[in-house]
């Protein structure tokens, strides 16, 4: 018994700093040039916002980053605060510093098609590595300005690759990796979450949406959080039933592994706010309503 002792005080010492350390409340802000006046009351609102987590651009404007000083001052105004910079590993954005001029006449063959439903923001072959060198570039740049992690947009980017017509072929092969698309982003993100933690082996990894990829065992263990849209609601529009109901299946092992989920919702009218908040609370999630421009705090957690 007195081996067990020190055994059984480590799991509950790690148990309940698991729990001090999960959010209760967040904020998805990826154009702070329009939170504020400025760059220093853009820190001073972060600062004193009162969110647990906050993700951010990885740069407050287009030719602006943020520094070291800006990120220490918007964590230290709460205890155990966490700073996460956002990332795109699934498409590439003709904004970014990595883009070139010359890929819309000349693109490189990672290149594809731009997103109908977004200008600017094309697809790409999220598996090869001329891409990924780009991508992980961004990744020792995040990390070495003091974020806390990154977290991974359009991770749900097998999903064009899955569609045949309208219909959609789950596990669908890729012809040039000879496995799965699915497979191929699980491979990526924890390329991208490898990457992060050689420099601080504490860094939070959190894709958002793709949940269906946590049917993979060790994409599970890849990640700490998910960010997840658009759960409950479509804007101002009550989610399809059915659509919900497959994301929470797909979101069990999340739930199961008491990772957090963080629900971001865009709805305006309140009562579509309060039944997203319904929803979340009861499914154990940590919401967020905010603008889908991504210019304000919104709400979350207390406020």
């Amino acid at each position: 018994m007195k081996f067990l002792l020190p055994f059984v005080l480590l799991v509950i010492v790690n148990f309940i700093s698991n729990a001090q350390t999960a959010p209760t409340s967040f904020a998805y802000v990826l154009q702070a040039d329009s939170l504020a006046k400025s760059k220093a009351a853009a820190v001073a609102k972060l600062a004193a916002c009162g969110r647990d987590w906050i993700v951010l651009d990885a740069s407050y404007s287009t030719d602006e980053p943020w520094t070291a000083a800006n990120l220490a001052a918007i964590r230290a105004g709460k205890v155990g605060r966490k700073v996460i910079a956002y990332l795109s590993i699934g498409e590439a954005e003709d904004y970014r510093a990595y883009w070139q001029s010359s890929w819309k006449t000349s693109p490189p063959a990672f290149l594809l098609g731009e997103n109908p439903e977004w200008k600017g923001n094309f697809r790409v072959k999220y598996w090869q590595a001329d891409w990924q060198k780009i991508i992980l570039a961004d990744v020792d740049k995040i990390m070495a300005a003091g974020f806390d992690g990154v977290y991974l947009d359009i991770v749900d980017g097998f999903e064009p690759f899955e569609q045949d017509g309208k219909n959609y072929v789950d596990n669908r092969i890729n012809p040039e990796t000879k496995q799965s698309y699915r497979r191929d982003m699980v491979g990526w993100v924890k390329t991208v979450a490898a990457r992060a933690r050689k420099t601080n082996s504490a860094a939070l990894i959190i894709p958002q949406n793709g949940t269906q990829l946590f049917a993979h065992t060790d994409f599970l263990g890849a990640v700490d959080a998910v960010g997840i849209e658009d759960l409950f609601t479509n804007g101002d529009k009550l989610q399809k039933a059915a659509d919900t109901k497959f994301r929470l299946e797909t979101l069990a092992p999340m739930l199961a592994a008491h990772k957090p989920v963080l629900d971001i919702e865009y709805a305006k009218r309140k009562e579509r706010q309060d039944h997203a908040r319904g929803s979340a609370a009861q499914n154990g999630l940590i919401l967020l309503v905010t603008d889908r421009q991504l210019k304000t705090l919104g709400e979350s957690g207390a406020k």
